[in-house]
């Protein structure tokens, strides 16, 4: 791995809702391998992270038997990003859509599957 922990950052306007059995792996996936700051929130299960931007409310909600959202990362350094991911154990989703020849970017699935696209570039979806 290189020497140099890669910075992560986020989108714009998200929430997320996730079932109890994926809640835990999700909160540390935010809070430990892309160690995103902590915001304070109203009370409850839900835990805020500055993403970006914007604010990521990550809320446990029974009943859910799964999640379903796409996010973008950002990071100036990708190569470092893909080796720190994969060494959390975090899946690599490439298959997901082609990205073209030249795009410094790649797709991951999160502890609660949700879909990143890992990119160089602000706003690579707008």
């Amino acid at each position: 791995m290189t020497d140099q922990y890669p910075a992560f950052s986020g989108g714009r306007n998200i929430a997320m809702k996730i079932p109890p059995h994926r809640y835990d792996a999700t909160v540390a996936f935010y809070q430990d391998v892309l160690r995103l700051p902590p915001i304070a929130g109203p009370a409850g299960d839900a835990i805020g992270f500055e993403f970006g931007q914007c604010n990521l409310w990550i809320d446990n909600c029974p009943g859910l038997s799964q999640a379903e959202i796409w996010l973008e990362v950002v990071t100036p350094h990708t190569e470092a990003a893909a080796e720190v991911l994969q060494e959390a154990g975090i899946a690599r989703r490439d298959e997901i859509e082609d990205l073209g020849t030249g795009f410094d970017g790649f797709w991951i699935s999160s502890p609660a599957d949700l879909i990143h696209l890992v990119d160089a570039r602000e706003q690579s979806w707008t």
